[in-house]
């Protein structure tokens, strides 16, 4: 029996991205990419040839069963787990955590958000191999750290200390410190120090030593979770779950744990990640044609178009003249355009819609 376990969390609605995603079916549940996989299946898939079946957990909105259990046909229905309000991190990672502890109380963890793209998937297993073995033999909260390659003002950074000796990694840190997403000066100091990372968010825990953090670090939360030792795994979770997850705060792990522990480390690498947060991410992580432009979609007629991204369903046929640096999505019944050095704005267009023409538009 395998004690590594993988917990997949896929509870966010991606308003960044709409009008492809959408309340109803956000962008975890989409093919983002255009590869024939939503990204949620990408995250599985990811993981697949390391950890069994049997030891996945999917955390999401109740509002998204359906989605999850259609799209994992792989998994059980348990091991979608159901949270009934949005709460960070921090509450979704305790709720899995007690589940799988009543299982293997000597589980070692992987946590990974589900809207990750990772290009090199074999540098990738191997660095999660390296960190399971180490948090296995370690009393000690890890986390994977990504090599700059340009100043990101959309990402957390890691600010590493000393090399820490483990069989024969060369890319083990103590960490530092944790930093907020920082400006463009900022990024630029951070990448030409050599000693920040991008903060990935994809974590490596032994059942011991993240449970002992949460009793530490973040004490109510560890009790409210505690008290349902006797539900999980029964009829009686699901309400027990709602009642909990309405007293329960809503906070990060990286706030609530990782900044506060003194046994967090990173293995730093460079594995083709990026976090799908905005269009522009989309962006940095497809290839462009000769003009610089992402296309997803079979039947746009382009004309002087320059440095855009273009998503829109290959039953559509568009025709596009003189753009530079514009994002265009059309997805059932809207459609963006939209500047790309504006798409901080989506959310408040989002919004806007919402008031002005309803839900069934976000």
């Amino acid at each position: 029996m395998s004690n590594n376990f993988c917990v997949i969390m896929a509870g966010g609605i991606g308003s960044r991205f709409w009008p492809l995603s959408r309340k109803a079916k956000p962008k975890q549940f989409l093919d983002m990419l255009g590869v024939g996989r939503t990204l949620i299946q990408q995250a599985y898939d990811r993981f697949s040839s390391i950890i069994p079946n049997e030891n996945f957990y999917v955390v999401t909105s109740v509002d998204y069963k359906e989605l999850a259990m259609e799209q994992l046909p792989e998994l059980e229905e348990h091991q979608i787990l159901l949270e009934p309000l949005r709460r960070n991190t921090a509450p979704c990672i305790a709720y899995a955590m007690n589940k799988i502890k009543l299982i293997n109380p000597k589980a070692n963890l992987i946590v990974a958000p589900s809207d990750h793209v990772i290009l090199k998937e074999e540098e990738f297993i191997k660095q999660i191999k390296n960190g399971l073995t180490f948090v296995e033999e370690n009393n000690a909260l890890l986390t994977l750290g990504i090599k700059a390659s340009r100043p990101e003002t959309a990402y957390g950074y890691i600010q590493i200390k000393d090399k820490v000796s483990f069989g024969n990694l060369d890319n083990l840190y103590k960490v530092k410190t944790f930093t907020e997403k920082p400006d463009l000066k900022m990024a630029q100091i951070f990448m030409d120090s050599g000693e920040f990372f991008w903060n990935s968010g994809i974590f490596l825990w032994s059942m011991p030593a993240i449970s002992a953090s949460f009793e530490t670090y973040l004490t109510d939360v560890y009790e409210l979770f505690n008290k349902g030792k006797k539900r999980y795994n029964t009829e009686n979770e699901a309400a027990f779950i709602k009642k909990i997850y309405s007293e329960c705060q809503g906070i990060s792990i990286d706030y609530g744990v990782m900044e506060k522990a003194s046994n967090v480390y990173v293995l730093t690498a460079d594995f083709g990640w990026s976090d799908l947060e905005t269009w522009s991410s989309i962006y940095e992580s497809k290839e462009k044609d000769d003009q610089g432009n992402v296309i997803i979609g079979n039947n746009i007629l382009k004309y002087d178009l320059q440095n855009c991204i273009i998503n829109l369903p290959d039953e559509k046929t568009a025709v596009l003249h003189g753009l530079d640096g514009f994002i265009v999505v059309e997805s059932d019944n809207m459609l963006l355009v939209c500047k790309r050095s504006d798409e901080q704005n989506i959310r408040q267009l989002v919004t806007d819609v919402r008031i002005k023409k309803g839900e069934s538009y976000v």
